[in-house]
């Protein structure tokens, strides 16, 4: 892209520093914007500009929101901060190599894939509970791991660096939780692969958190509603059940996250993510009494 007319078009350099080049627009002005002048937001990023005419139209709740998801640094709550998303780098680097695994071992995802006859010795006389996170490191195609590992990496870093590494681990692996134990529930006889329920997970959360900051929601609704649907089209293959459970999971563990941020509720936090996984568990105590 160094012909003469490109050269000559100023849209494809950024507009606050003239001799770098950008494909990147801001989402409100539509300019394009370098990296350094770059703040992520809930969907796309921002310039700052926009940034700053964005804080002067706060309401006072959404200033307090600030205030308490920021820090008390003084940022914008959609700014990224400084840290690069390891946790996220970490679960799809993970995830890849799983991939990679199992075309050298083509037994691993049944090794590794989740259905729920695994769950009931006393019908199938098989008991492997790890099968109901272990299903989020298998995938049937490239496409599949692709696609999952390519909204994994959009989400995560706006997700991680609010919530920090941790808290960001825990999101995801219950609302990987939550969509086994939904399939459980709702499809006993199936068998699913791959992490489409924590990844549906994390749109959850950032629906919940992103409300409580007083975002814009509809173009995070627009995308997790289209994808949900798609879930229900016939002949698809795909697992419905694990995408609506790990939306409720993934939803319920951002609205403790955003209730208890608070350093002082820290302990709460915990044990109420404790509370919720606690009775995910406790749901897979009910298809033994359906298929009895």
């Amino acid at each position: 892209m160094t012909t003469p007319e490109f050269t000559r078009n100023r849209e494809n350099y950024c507009y606050r520093h003239p001799d770098r080049q950008s494909f990147v627009l801001c989402q409100r002005c539509l300019r394009t914007i370098c990296p350094q002048c770059q703040t992520q937001a809930a969907v796309g990023v921002i310039c700052p500009e926009c940034l700053a005419a964005q804080r002067r139209e706060q309401s006072p709740a959404q200033r307090r929101a600030q205030r308490r998801w920021g820090r008390g640094s003084g940022r914008a709550v959609a700014a990224v901060s400084s840290g690069q998303p390891v946790a996220t780098y970490a679960i799809i680097a993970v995830t890849a190599a799983a991939y990679v695994l199992s075309l050298l071992i083509p037994q691993l995802s049944s090794w590794l894939g989740f259905a729920p006859g695994y769950l009931y010795p006393q019908l199938t006389g098989v008991f492997q509970p790890w099968r109901l996170l272990s299903t989020l490191l298998v995938h049937s195609t490239f496409w599949h791991v692709g696609l999952n590992m390519l909204s994994l990496w959009m989400i995560g870093r706006i997700l991680e660096p609010m919530l920090g590494r941790g808290r960001f681990l825990s999101l995801y692996l219950i609302s990987g939780l939550g969509g086994s134990v939904c399939v459980a529930l709702l499809a006993p006889s199936s068998y699913v692969v791959g992490a489409s329920g924590a990844i549906f997970g994390l749109f959850g959360a950032l629906v919940v958190i992103a409300r409580h900051l007083g975002a814009n929601l509809t173009g995070i609704l627009i995308v997790l509603g289209i994808n949900l649907a798609i879930g229900f089209v016939p002949g698809l293959g795909i697992s419905w059940q694990a995408h609506v459970g790990g939306v409720v999971a993934g939803a319920l563990a951002g609205l403790i996250f955003a209730r208890t941020r608070r350093a002082d509720r820290r302990g709460l936090q915990i044990a109420l993510l404790l509370v919720l996984v606690v009775v995910l568990l406790l749901l897979l105590l009910i298809p033994p009494v359906i298929y009895a």
